[in-house]
């Protein structure tokens, strides 16, 4: 599965990484010597299908990047180790059957985010500043969709200081 799985006894505690898996798409996908970013998505970007290819020279052009393989890639990441990518995951995903330039360059953001976040870890222990053994945090943007007027729904459930469920999703109908 490419997960690394380890215990601290003294802690109470299990962590679990994918640094490696990590390592080895920065390489496979070109990214080895990229400059690290602070944010999965950048500040402020909305993607929508008018970015995406307008004629048959980008449609080219786009043809030969990877990007559902990226995407595909990511998406596994996001599904294991990394709740904190699952939101700009999502959001590349809806582009997967006619990406654009912006989107490819949306990916390329995300992986030099990646390269700076290798270490990241979910770790599950006890959590000392907390009465309760589960937490739940959820939102929602009002219709962040610019495409549809959808809005994407995020959840994440804690035991203790670990993420054990995650989701970001376009939400099915509009609301008002």
């Amino acid at each position: 599965l490419g997960i690394e799985i380890t215990r601290d006894r003294s802690k109470h505690s299990l962590s679990l990484s994918q640094r490696q898996y990590i390592i080895d798409m920065l390489e496979d996908y070109g990214f080895t010597g990229c400059t690290p970013v602070q944010t999965p998505m950048e500040p402020g970007l909305h993607l929508t299908k008018d970015m995406c290819p307008q004629n048959e020279q980008e449609r080219a052009e786009m043809s030969e990047v990877p990007y559902i393989n990226a995407v595909g890639a990511l998406m596994y990441l996001a599904t294991c180790t990394r709740p904190d990518i699952a939101y700009t995951v999502s959001q590349l995903g809806r582009f997967s059957s006619n990406p654009g330039k912006q989107h490819w360059a949306a990916v390329k953001h995300l992986f030099r985010y990646l390269k700076g976040t290798t270490e990241t870890k979910l770790t599950y222990a006890p959590d000392p500043s907390s009465k309760s053994l589960f937490t739940v945090y959820t939102d929602a943007d009002f219709g962040g969709d610019p495409d549809t007027g959808r809005s994407t729904g995020a959840y994440v459930v804690k035991m203790g200081t670990g993420a054990v469920d995650w989701s970001s999703k376009l939400q099915p109908i509009v609301t008002l």
